[in-house]
């Protein structure tokens, strides 16, 4: 047991230090990643308990670009787990943006973070709520208000992905669906679709599909916010 704990280590340590060569870009998910950890079958267990220990630490010590790439290690290796995807996204928006020095760099790691859950966390995992849900709130909250001082950038950079994306018809580059894109604007009184708050709508309502309880109402609360915020800037 203490050998194969070893090599569980080992096979960790190798995954970081390949994830350290980019530790100043955003995090994707390469099949290579993902093929990598298939590979290792049994040992998935093994590795994420070393992970979460080693990430455990990484807060405690404010290391958050490290725990950022470690995270997103542990994703790969629990995929259908949406706890871990929320954990990987929330520190690429909250604790790493923030640690960057200019507002152009915070919104990379902005972006990445909802990649991450958008293309990777909902891809492996559609029918997850809580996912659909990170996904509104970084729209709403961390994009769509003021609460971080790049907010306004963050804005403008939101508009110019959609405006390009909807230059060209592509809204499956943004895993966005046209016909649940008409549903919201009929049903919400919502039409500016490069508006932070019509994304937080679309994923809010798009999570009500798989809701319960809690999740169900949070998410419902998600749209009526982001409705009035809406209505005020009109979709600014």
């Amino acid at each position: 047991m203490r050998r194969l704990f070893s090599i569980a280590v080992l096979l960790v340590l190798a995954i970081a230090g390949q994830f350290a060569l980019t530790a100043m870009r955003p995090v994707k998910s390469p099949a290579m990643e993902e093929g990598l950890f298939a590979a290792i079958g049994g040992l998935r267990s093994i590795i994420s308990e070393v992970v979460w220990f080693r990430a455990d630490r990484l807060q405690e010590e404010g290391r958050y670009v490290e725990l950022a790439q470690l995270a997103h290690a542990l994703a790969l290796a629990e995929p259908h787990t949406p706890e871990i995807w929320s954990y990987a996204a929330w520190n690429l928006a909250y604790n790493v943006s923030v640690m960057m020095p200019t507002y152009e760099d915070r919104w990379r790691w902005v972006q990445s973070a909802l990649t991450l859950l958008r293309d990777d966390g909902l891809r492996l995992n559609p029918s997850s709520a809580e996912l659909h849900r990170e996904l509104a709130w970084l729209f709403e909250l961390k994009i769509g208000a003021d609460l971080d001082a790049a907010a306004p950038l963050y804005r403008v950079k939101w508009r110019e992905v959609v405006s390009d994306v909807e230059s060209r018809g592509a809204w499956e580059e943004l895993a966005m669906d046209p016909m649940i894109m008409n549903e919201i604007e009929s049903r919400f009184g919502v039409s500016d679709r490069g508006a932070a708050q019509y994304s937080a709508i679309y994923w809010a309502y798009k999570g009500l599909k798989v809701a319960k309880g809690v999740d169900e109402r949070i998410l419902s609360e998600i749209i009526r916010q982001s409705q009035i915020i809406y209505a005020k800037t009109k979709g600014s």
